[in-house]
């Protein structure tokens, strides 16, 4: 990037004020701390020039802060306003007053005088301070007498840049907007910062009032705590369905230990990997933990089930542990294949889901250890063989209940396989309705947060002047600030290389537990209200933690149109942006177009310049010296460095007719030339305010948000199919950018990563049961799991996010252990007991009914929690929460009666597959034996 900057330097304009920088920070992310700089006494040039100096340069260089922006800054320069009547008057022009004020101060190494016995280091008073010490300054000498600037006009402190304003909760000041380099972590950031804020507002005046308007950890922290509790609440649930299943302290303490150590060691291993705990790796372990009991869960229960029959504890931990390790290996190991689509994504999504999988796969790792060697210890230590010892009331009410259950299940079974057609029929039918509800569910992103934070963007008329652009920005700002869900107020106009006519303004909200509304619904609520402002519009956006794209946009998402050929750029960009505006599946439709400036065309006379020997580039200087704001010199402090400002009399610089009084000295005769005499001007073109590009090609990038339950896959199809309707030339390229440009990528991907999930799978339980039929009977459990998750989303009103394909993938890992335990045992009762099918899998499936129920009811309970969650930071685990509880619940509704059928009609196949292929080699034996018969 810096080779790249250094080869274009020498094509760039010489009079740059400063060259280009770079800096690590994505322009789309949100800032992750805001702080406000007022005072009641002292100019804003000073309270500027302070926190510039002493807070924002101090604060950039703490680790993890890419940049620190001031908005509205105000830093103290010395303006040098002319009279151009007076000018004329003295024979002088505006180029001679540059000329001469670019000279008046300098600091320039002056050497040392070295002498025999002692140095001296040679200092000059070259430097001029202070607009008072301007006033003095010669620029010109006339009949004899020296020619000052006091004579021609005066010299005052004031702002660098007079067209930048800013605001902190509607009073005037300055404020630092922070953001974060990409990667590092916004927490360890924030606290750096905040350690160090007290001894850095210790060094600037007392006066200057330092306030933090916006702290993005707040709600990251209460997001993590929320997240904190719903895994206490979970822990909680799922040992309450251990107890309740097996009756005993001992036996419910013993699969419970399970649940800190696998979760201790997972964050163990984190740490070795280098990640931090965030939401997404404690939404990991928050569904571990309904994971992490399943494996200690099937060993004690079926050790418990040998200590019911009487044996004795030690007896049956060895027989209970040989009988069932291979099954939790099984288990363990398919669920972590379920999980390596998710380690193999490529690109950021991929990165965020990395550390999700990873997480859960450690927890899953541990769990696994402590299930084949703690588990089976304690359960021969603790648990009693005296079975009337523990028989209390609550454990024969429990008990006669769970016969009870196990008798209608029982009933309902024989009566599934009686039926076996109608109930293969009823899993083909599911396998056909997930795949129906797949192609319906609207697809999306990831699910809009409410973060607390809200960025807006500001935009005038193209021709609004600046102080008519403050008066509308104050207003949208009242209107803003009047919501009593608002807390505070940021914003700033002008500077920052944004058009004249834009501002942004960044809203924080009050705590999500003090206010009637969430972010989207704010910014529904101040849309009509923010309508009545005329000539202005502002477009709000709730701030996201997943925010991809290269460009700050007025509104969240991104559809850019890009052509060589800039006519034809803006001839269609207007027409999209009107169909687009038109779409019902979107709101705040903006460009960033600004081609409808007013502009004031000069049109020179060559002939008659070249008369007066005046270059065009003379004209040029002339008019930036008069209307630019010209930085024409500069000083330095041992804080900072400053400019000399040269430009006319601000009273005359809003009034056209001040060109008639600008005069350009011939530099052939001396002569005071008037502009007038070899310029004509006409204010009737517009003109691009700015041209946006894209890969080197002019670009205009139209952004919009989603209209209320609008799906972003309902709302690009919309798009694209609208688009598609109009006949654009083929050379206007259009396409998606930022979050709507990754999710149409992640549309392709998303069945293609649920297919390799199940490939995963299919191939790891083919390995493990040397067999290619018992996987398939394995898997037929998911259809119904489907159907469950896409259903509640569904009737919910969520659409298909990326959060919900975890849901899906998770879901594939869970409800194949159903189909695991049940075959596992099937398959080992005809070996050992010599049953038949039928005998073999309706005996697996009441002899693992009650650990199927347990597991499964662990793993629902794990996902409650995450469903019903209202905290800080919900919106982004709901949708997962939803999906495995709806996808367990028909799961285990279903599969515990399709899969014995399915079991039975796949080893019918697979008998039949192999007395084919005996019957084969026989008949070619036969044939051969036939041919050698006929020689």
């Amino acid at each position: 990037m810096q080779a790249a900057i250094n080869a274009a330097s020498g094509q760039l304009p010489k009079n740059l004020p400063s060259p280009p920088t770079y800096r690590k920070v994505n322009p789309a992310d949100s800032p992750i701390m805001i702080l406000s700089a007022t005072s009641e006494t002292l100019p804003l040039t000073t309270v500027s020039d302070r926190t510039d100096a002493q807070l924002a340069q101090q604060i950039s260089q703490i680790p993890g802060v890419a940049q620190v922006f001031v908005g509205g800054q105000q830093k103290p320069s010395v303006r040098i306003q002319v009279d151009p009547a007076k000018l004329v008057a003295k024979g002088l022009s505006l180029e001679d007053v540059r000329n001469q004020i670019a000279i008046a101060t300098t600091d320039s190494p002056k050497g040392n005088i070295d002498g025999t016995r002692r140095a001296y280091t040679v200092y000059a008073n070259d430097q001029l301070l202070e607009a008072s010490q301007w006033q003095d300054v010669i620029v010109a000498y006339r009949n004899g007498a020296p020619l000052r600037i006091r004579d021609i006009g005066e010299a005052v402190s004031g702002p660098e840049d007079m067209k930048t304003a800013a605001w902190a909760d509607g009073k005037r000041g300055v404020f630092l907007v922070i953001f974060k380099q990409p990667g590092a972590n916004v927490i360890d950031t924030v606290n750096r910062i905040k350690e160090k804020l007290p001894r850095l507002i210790a060094a600037i005046p007392p006066a200057i009032k330092i306030k933090i308007i916006s702290d993005r950890t707040i709600t990251i922290r209460a997001a993590v705590d929320d997240v904190q509790i719903t895994l206490m609440i979970t822990i909680m649930l799922v040992v309450m369905v251990i107890f309740v299943f097996l009756r005993s302290f001992w036996a419910t303490i013993i699969p419970s230990i399970t649940v800190p150590l696998a979760l201790l060691g997972a964050c163990s291993l984190i740490w070795v990997f280098g990640y931090s705990l965030d939401n997404l790796s404690l939404m990991a372990l928050t569904i571990a933990v309904g994971f992490v009991v399943d494996d200690a869960i099937v060993m004690l229960e079926n050790i418990t089930r040998y200590v019911e029959r009487g044996e004795n504890p030690v007896t049956a931990a060895y027989k209970g542990a040989a009988e069932i390790g291979f099954t939790i290996v099984s288990i363990s190991i398919s669920l972590v294949a379920v999980l390596i689509p998710l380690l193999l994504m490529g690109g950021i999504i991929g990165r965020l889901f990395r550390e999700f999988a990873v997480t859960l796969s450690m927890a899953i790792f541990v769990s696994l250890m402590v299930s084949l060697t703690l588990t089976p210890m304690m359960a021969s230590r603790f648990l009693r063989s005296d079975h009337e010892a523990r028989a209390g009331r609550f454990y024969q009410w429990s008990e006669r209940l769970f016969e009870r259950l196990l008798g209608a299940y029982e009933r309902g079974l024989d009566l599934a396989l009686r039926h076996s057609l109608i109930t293969l029929c009823v899993f083909f039918g599911t396998v056909a309705l997930s795949a129906l509800l797949f192609i319906l569910i609207p697809k999306g992103f990831f699910p809009q947060q409410d973060n607390g934070f809200l960025t807006a963007v500001s935009e005038m008329s193209q021709d609004v002047s600046f102080t008519e652009m403050k008066r509308r920005q104050e207003e949208l700002n009242a209107i803003v600030q009047a919501d009593p869900a608002v807390d505070s107020i940021a914003m700033f106009i002008g500077g920052g290389g944004t058009a004249l006519n834009s501002g942004r303004m960044y809203v924080t909200l009050k705590p999500i537990g003090e206010r009637d509304a969430n972010a989207q619904q704010i910014i529904a609520r101040l849309r009509p209200k923010l309508a009545k402002v005329e000539g202005a519009r502002l477009y709000m956006q709730a701030s996201q933690d997943v925010r991809l794209g290269g460009r700050a946009t007025r509104t969240q998402f991104e559809f850019t149109l890009q052509d060589a050929n800039l006519t034809e750029l803006n001839t269609w960009a207007p027409k999209i942006l009107g169909e687009m505006r038109s779409l019902p599946e979107l709101r705040d439709v903006a460009t960033d177009q600004q081609t409808e400036g007013t502009t004031l065309q000069l049109t020179i006379n060559r002939d008659t310049a070249a008369r007066y020997g005046i270059q065009p580039q003379l004209i040029d200087d002339t008019l930036y010296d008069a209307f630019g704001q010209r930085q024409v010199a500069q000083y330095f402090t041992q804080t900072n460095s400053y400019h000399v400002v040269l430009e006319i009399t601000p009273a005359l610089q809003g009034k056209l007719d001040t060109l008639d009084k600008l005069y350009i000295k011939s530099p052939l005769t001396g002569d005071e030339v008037p502009l007038s005499v070899i310029c004509r001007w006409n204010n009737d073109p517009v003109r691009p305010l700015a041209i946006a590009h894209q890969s080197q090609f002019p670009a205009v990038t139209i952004s919009f948000n989603l209209a209320e339950d609008v799906a972003l896959g309902q709302a690009t199809a919309a798009v694209m199919r609208a688009v598609s309707e109009m006949g654009a030339p083929p050379t206007l390229s259009m396409s998606f950018q930022g979050t709507a440009q990754a999710f149409q990528q992640s549309l392709g991907t998303v069945p293609m990563l649920i297919l390799a999930a199940l490939v995963v799978v299919y191939l790891v339980l083919g390995v493990l049961y040397e067999s290619y039929i018992h996987p398939l009977t394995i898997l037929s459990t998911l259809p119904s799991a489907g159907v469950g998750a896409i259903a509640i989303l569904m009737i919910a009103g969520f659409d298909f996010s990326l959060i919900a394909l975890i849901g899906v993938i998770l879901l594939i890992g869970i409800v194949k252990k159903n189909g695991i335990m049940m075959v596992d045992f099937a398959i080992a009762a005809e070996r050992e007991q010599h049953l038949t099918p039928e005998q073999s899998i309706r005996q697996a499936a009441l002899l693992r009914f009650r650990p199927i129920m347990m597991t499964t009811m662990a793993a629902l309970l794990g996902g409650v929690p995450l469903m019903l969650g209202t905290g800080t930071g919900a919106e982004i685990r709901q949708p997962l929460g939803y999906a495995m509880v709806g996808g367990l619940i028909v799961s285990q509704a279903l599969t515990l009666f399709t899969t014995p059928v399915v079991y039975l009609y796949l080893d019918r196949f697979s008998n039949t597959l192999s007395r084919w292929m005996e019957k084969k080699p026989e008949a070619e034996v036969e044939l051969e034996e036939q041919e050698d018969a006929a020689e």
